[in-house]
């Protein structure tokens, strides 16, 4: 029998036979290894029988998979495999993949991203071969949103749904909710339009993480109440580089009853903030949330952020300020502004320098050395370095002039001031 044409693509069976052989993937005893030595109840005359050591985990993403093959063999192999991977094949035959799915009785996850999918009409009885599955990832198929609605009604136990990069910008409302769907993936698509966001919560009632990233999502335009109907459950939204342009959008993000993670990156409005200004403002907005952008927000964080927001608005007009600063103010009172304090080191210092009844005004270098300042006074003074004494006069202080000795000392360690003295002593003979 002469072998498959390669653009036909490859059997599911033939590329299992191969990875899981002896020669490719060894048995080996021992706790933690995954890997499951098929038992002797095979069909008998089977080609395959007791020479595949099969995990419960396949990973069979990119082996040019494009048909089932034989469903005894997948039968009799297959019955303990648990997680499914056919990512980047060529499947593009909704039959082939539930043959493959139809004799997997303990299918868990499957993933069939990559394949071509995209304008294959799927039948009812093929869905229904799903019916057990718990994950299903579907990026980058193209399938059609009524592909989507067929298999999440024959699905019932479906929790996880992965339906990025495929170019969805309007979805239609099922006739059948999903009930246990807890965790929704469909970024990198089009949507921008809040209405379609709203399906979601008719569909998914159980929804728990919606994660809508690069999305070019325009608004949040429900009210509270829609809000707290669609999405009862909602615990965790990531908006990262979504449209979102107005402060208004972010505050009903409070109205998701059950709300306490957020990820919004790369948002327009948060463009002309510093990182810093970004984040305070984002949990002075959002009280009730305790992961930001990843990061958890403690009490701490909380109130220097509250504080802040207090302080950033202080000055803006009444019409202008936000619902929540009002309610900040309640719990804080109407804070100044802090004081800013440069903390730099100084590099000069505008001083007086006495020297036999005589006052002159000099700027000197404070990172300079006693010895350097003498230097620096020669021409002021009309003295030598070796003949003149140097004494520090602090303005602020009630203690004396103190004597400048050491000509190493650098003058920063002085902590002189803009308006303090430098007296010069000619040293008598």
């Amino acid at each position: 029998m002469e072998p498959p044409v390669e653009s036909e693509g490859r059997t599911f069976v033939e590329v299992i036979s191969e990875k899981y052989s002896p020669e490719n993937f060894p048995y080996r005893r021992g706790p933690g290894m995954g890997v499951v030595v098929v038992p002797t109840a095979s069909p008998q005359g089977s080609p395959m029988k007791d020479r595949l050591n099969m995990p419960s985990v396949l990973v069979l993403n990119s082996c040019g998979i494009s048909r089932a093959g034989d469903q005894s063999e997948i039968a009799a192999f297959c019955s303990h495999v648990m997680e499914l991977d056919l990512s980047h094949n060529k499947l593009k035959d909704w039959h082939e993949i539930s043959k493959i799915i139809s004799n997997i009785p303990n299918l868990d996850f499957l993933n069939l991203s990559s394949n071509p999918l995209a304008g294959i009409p799927l039948e009812r009885r093929c869905a229904a071969t799903f019916s057990k599955v718990r994950r299903l990832v579907l990026n980058n198929t193209q399938v059609s949103w009524d592909t989507v609605l067929l298999l999440t009604r024959e699905m019932p136990e479906l929790e996880e749904l992965f339906l990025c990069l495929n170019e969805y910008s309007i979805v239609s409302a099922p006739s059948v909710a999903c009930p246990n769907l807890r965790l929704l993936h469909i970024n990198d698509n089009s949507l921008q339009d809040w209405a379609e966001v709203r399906k979601f919560g008719a569909m998914f009632p159980s929804l728990d993480t919606l994660v809508m990233a690069n999305n070019n999502l325009a608004s949040i335009q429900d009210s509270k109440d829609i809000l707290q109907r669609l999405f009862p459950n909602l615990r965790s939204i990531n908006l990262h580089n979504s449209g979102l342009n107005k402060w208004e959008d972010i505050e009903k993000l409070n109205f998701f009853p059950k709300l306490e993670e957020v990820r919004l990156q790369g948002i327009p409005l948060l463009q002309p903030y510093t990182n810093a200004e970004r984040r305070s403002l984002l949990i002075a907005q959002l009280p009730a949330i305790s992961l930001l952008n990843g990061s958890v927000v403690n009490d701490n964080e909380r109130e220097d952020a509250e504080r802040f927001f207090i302080r950033y608005y202080v000055d803006y007009p009444e019409e202008a300020l936000p619902c929540r600063y009002h309610c900040l103010v309640n719990k804080y009172g109407k804070l100044e502004p802090l004081a800013e304090i440069d903390l730099r080191p100084r590099y000069h210092a505008q001083v007086e320098v006495h020297c036999e009844g005589k006052v002159e005004e000099l700027s000197i270098r404070l990172d300079q050395t006693v010895a350097e300042l003498k230097k620096q006074l020669t021409t002021v003074v009309q003295l030598s370095s070796n003949s003149m004494r140097l004494y520090y006069i602090d303005k602020g202080s009630a203690f004396g002039p103190e004597e400048m000795k050491y000509n190493t000392r650098a003058l920063h360690s002085y902590t002189i001031q803009d308006g303090d003295e430098i007296l010069v002593v000619p040293k008598t003979k």
